[in-house]
């Protein structure tokens, strides 16, 4: 007892809160096989890479960080299963780096979240989705980027636009909000196609274009349906300006299409361009690249958003002191007003869970490479 109370003195006199110092663990439930595996894989190396930081540091009061990540192919039914398992090993604090429609609604309908009061903070889908209480999003949302790509095409004179989007639940809202969008700008949507969801079955979608030839075409879809897409319609002969959602990656596009296909595609970003320090979250970004032994995919808009997940998740930690929980997560999160991560602001309260605003276009080069 006497030698057990000289080590409580010695640890309080040295500042060591090893008492209380724990592991926080992180868990992502993503395809990290299946069509979206590039895009699941680079969001859950970029939260690695930051969490990697912050334990070389010695972690934050005395917490480090473990992130656990399981693979849902992409699969819908196969994401509640899997989170269900996650949740009972593993026993995270929180949740982050969820990808698809179906999936996420999915996981919210499931109530697991409510039923271990778990927050999920990051997450990608193709969809408006509402508000629901412990889903946190760290980018702009999708009615933003739509807003951003309509005025665009206004400043450049087009006003017939185009519609390819993944189908679903989610579809009607998007419609609707293209709509609106499209009409703030004297513009007008003159043709709608859908694809499958979870698939990249585009050829109906691409017959519809070319049919009625829109000026431009929007696309919300994944980056595996979006190649397609770009692919099939350049082949069919079609010429309409092509504008992305942030969902298709540079990084995947080019992966399959060439540089002619790629030219003048334009991709709306959701997070600071990864490859140009034009703020000091993407200055921090690319020394922490930088000095990383080896990467388990290629740097990316999305491994940007996943750094920025595992960011806020790390401040929301950090604000809890010695003793994070899963409510306390909540609680530190609904108070994280105007956060500034370097040039990019992440700002939640409760009943509004869209952390962010910033969305700017990026076009396609002749020669391949992104320009602002």
């Amino acid at each position: 007892m006497r030698i057990n109370s000289i080590f409580v003195v010695i640890f309080a006199l040295l500042g060591m809160p090893l008492a209380h110092a724990v592991e926080v663990v992180v868990g992502q439930v993503g395809p990290m096989s299946g069509l979206d595996a590039n895009q699941g894989r680079a969001y859950a190396v970029g939260m690695q890479l930051m969490f990697n930081n912050i334990n070389k540091a010695g972690g934050i009061n005395g917490h480090t960080f473990a992130l656990i990540r399981k693979d849902d192919g992409g699969r819908a039914e196969n994401t509640v299963s899997v989170t269900k398992q996650l949740l009972s090993e593993e026993r995270p604090l929180v949740l982050a780096g969820f990808f698809g429609n179906r999936n996420i609604t999915d996981v919210v309908n499931s109530g697991l979240l409510e039923a271990n009061s778990i927050a999920v903070v990051g997450y990608r889908t193709t969809e408006i989705r509402v508000e629901a209480p412990l889903l946190y999003s760290v980018r702009a949302g999708l009615r933003d980027e739509i807003n951003k790509i309509t005025e665009h095409l206004a400043t450049v004179g087009i006003n017939r636009i185009g519609l390819f989007y993944e189908d679903g639940p989610g579809a009607a809202s998007l419609l609707s909000a293209t709509d609106e969008a499209a009409k703030k700008t004297a513009g007008n949507v003159v043709s709608k196609a859908s694809y499958a969801t979870g698939t990249a079955r585009v050829t109906p979608a691409v017959e519809v274009f070319v049919k009625t030839a829109p000026q431009a075409i929007i696309m919300v879809a994944s980056g595996a349906a979006a190649a397609a897409f770009i692919e099939q319609y350049r082949a069919a002969g079609g010429a309409s300006q092509l504008l992305s959602h942030s969902g298709a990656d540079i990084e995947q596009l080019s992966k399959r299409l060439s540089e002619e296909q790629l030219r003048g595609v334009a991709i709306a970003q959701v997070v600071p361009n990864p490859y140009k320090i034009s703020v000091r979250l993407a200055k921090e970004f690319s020394d922490t690249i930088a000095k990383a032994q080896s990467l388990e995919v290629p740097a990316s808009y999305t491994m940007m958003e996943g750094y920025i997940a595992a960011k806020v998740i790390v401040e929301a930690v950090r604000r809890q002191g010695k003793n994070p929980n899963r409510a306390g997560m909540v609680t530190a999160l609904d108070g994280m007003e105007n956060y500034d991560l370097g040039g990019y602001l992440v700002s939640f309260k409760p009943g509004m869970h869209s952390g962010a605003k910033f969305v700017e276009l990026s076009i396609i080069s002749g020669s391949g490479k992104i320009r602002q």
